[in-house]
């Protein structure tokens, strides 16, 4: 193949916003609901252009630099990555939660050429060492200087697009992982892995360019921008593009906006079920909400179907994917704990701490292979190795499937603790626990034992009007879960330490046990 159609073929897989500028140039791509303003596809390709090529013409940069950016989700930041990636440069979103020393390492890691940042973290930014600080900033906004908002709205700058057209392979993104075993690491996102993760949910999810859905997860997580929003843009759909998480907001939302498909967590659905909005919203619109990051208690499956709305299983990784596997909403009661079948270009294997394939209803490693895992840690080649041998990538998630096919979590690896010379998967002990009428949340860990190396530990958060003792759940675990799996302690907290993205932060729990 000559180098002309290698071009043609890269860009007709990565430049998704000039065929839908070209097709349906009036239609709506994206509303920003703090503004009230709407973009169409042929109003964000050339904003996109725009950014583009004063990237370019203003900052010096080159394909393959990054572009590190310390914000909240802004409707410029969205534009920001498009135009990035039509030139070949990498976008690095940092997570603004960190303190200033957490942001330095991502900074000096990824030796990012370009600093966008949000105002409001100045204050961080000036604790930061000026020899690892980027040598270019930009703000998001700005009264005093130029900044991407004055970019964007900056007519006099040529739209046209540049032409240049990134390789499929080519990383488009880094996102830095949370580093619970140490430093933080950077999983390289290839528009590769865009491209095949878009098909595979698309597939899986049925989405046109009719759907309409709410973005609001952070940025700096794989879900704020894969779960659904690169789907929809690649599908010409509609995104109604939030600032953050507003549970009331998204609820009323979803009928004024006619909302197709929902995204969300468990916190975050809870949160949704809980507002003042929930009792008079129909949901009429809503196809199905997808909810991810953890299994969702069945009681709450079931008062979300109440009010006619399905609710479908995701599991995923920033490694891979995100969008791996998916259970149909038929199944969400039937096959209750699932997360259902691999999307359709993934491969799986589950395998023992040997490398051997387990049986059915076995527990073992989940093992992938796709085009959606990831090359690769941004300058880390140990991390890399001890992650992807072979061309499959080791999760660490340990799952069994049944002998119908669907795939259960039984824990991250990484959780699991060792009693007595047994593997303990406190994930198997909570979803035993939420059967208990009077408890609200829990997370179990493993916690350092004199005669057993490890026990568990579980933190229980009460429904409101209800008090327990750590006799009474001792009483209710017995006879109903291996001695070996039965928490040796209780301790009941006001509420379980949560990431942005409502994720229970284990480690944090481990950090509170270690606590005078």
């Amino acid at each position: 193949m000559n180098d002309t159609n290698n071009i043609h073929n890269n860009s007709i897989r990565t430049q998704w916003l000039e065929r839908w500028a070209q097709y349906s140039p009036a239609k709506i791509a994206v509303v920003d609901d703090s503004s009230g303003k709407s973009y169409s596809y042929s109003e964000v390709y050339a904003i996109t252009n725009r950014i583009s090529r004063t990237l370019q013409n203003n900052f010096d940069v080159q394909p393959g630099d990054r572009i590190a950016v310390l914000s909240m989700n802004t409707i410029e930041y969205l534009f920001l990555y498009f135009a990035a990636q039509q030139i070949g440069l990498i976008l690095v979103p940092v997570n603004y939660r960190l303190a200033a020393r957490e942001i330095e390492y991502i900074l000096e890691d990824c030796s990012a050429k370009l600093l966008v940042y949000q105002e409001d973290y100045r204050s961080i930014l000036i604790q930061i060492s000026e020899t690892i600080l980027p040598l270019h900033q930009l703000p998001i906004r700005s009264e005093k200087t130029e900044s991407l908002s004055s970019i964007i709205s900056n007519e006099t700058i040529s739209d046209e697009r540049i032409e240049y057209s990134p390789a499929f392979t080519d990383p488009c993104m880094i996102l830095y992982t949370s580093g619970t075993t140490g430093k933080p690491k950077g999983a390289l996102v290839t528009n590769e892995m865009v491209f095949w993760n878009s098909i595979n949910t698309e597939l899986r999810l049925n989405i046109t360019s009719s759907d309409i859905t709410l973005t609001f997860a952070p940025f700096f997580h794989t879900g704020g921008w894969h779960v659904l929003t690169t789907p929809f843009i690649h599908h010409g759909a509609k995104i109604i593009f939030l600032n953050s998480f507003n549970a009331e907001r998204i609820v009323e939302l979803c009928d004024t906006e006619k909302v197709t498909v929902l995204f969300g967590v468990p916190t975050m659905m809870k949160m949704m079920s809980e507002t003042k909005a929930f009792s008079t919203t129909t949901f009429e619109s809503v196809r199905f909400a997808i909810v991810g990051g953890e299994p969702m208690p069945i009681p709450q499956i079931e008062f979300w179907q109440k009010k006619g709305v399905p609710i479908r299983q995701g599991f995923g990784l920033t490694e891979v994917g995100p969008n791996c596997f998916s259970l149909p909403e038929v199944d969400a009661i039937r096959k209750k704990g699932s997360i259902g079948f691999p999307n359709f270009y993934i491969e799986t294997k589950i395998v023992d701490d040997s490398g051997n394939e387990v049986g059915v209803n076995q527990p073992g490693e989940l093992l992938m292979k796709s085009p959606v895992v990831t090359p690769g840690y941004w300058n880390n080649a140990k991390a890399t190795f001890e992650a992807i041998q072979d061309g499959w990538f080791h999760t660490g998630d340990i799952v069994r499937k049944d002998e119908g096919g669907y795939f259960y979590v039984a824990d991250r690896k990484k959780d699991m603790f060792i009693s007595g010379a047994e593997n303990v998967y406190p994930a198997e002990i909570e979803h035993f626990l939420y059967s208990n009428p009077k408890i609200a949340e829990v997370a179990v860990i493993g916690v350092p034992d004199a005669q057993w190396g490890e026990v568990g530990k579980a933190f229980i958060v009460l429904k409101q009007n209800f008090s327990a003792t750590p006799e009474e759940m001792k009483e209710f675990c017995s006879g109903k879960l291996a001695k070996f799996k039965m928490p040796k302690y209780f301790e009941f907290i006001q509420e379980l330490p949560k990431g942005y993205s409502g994720k229970i932060l284990k480690r944090a729990l481990k950090e509170l046990h270690q606590s005078p």
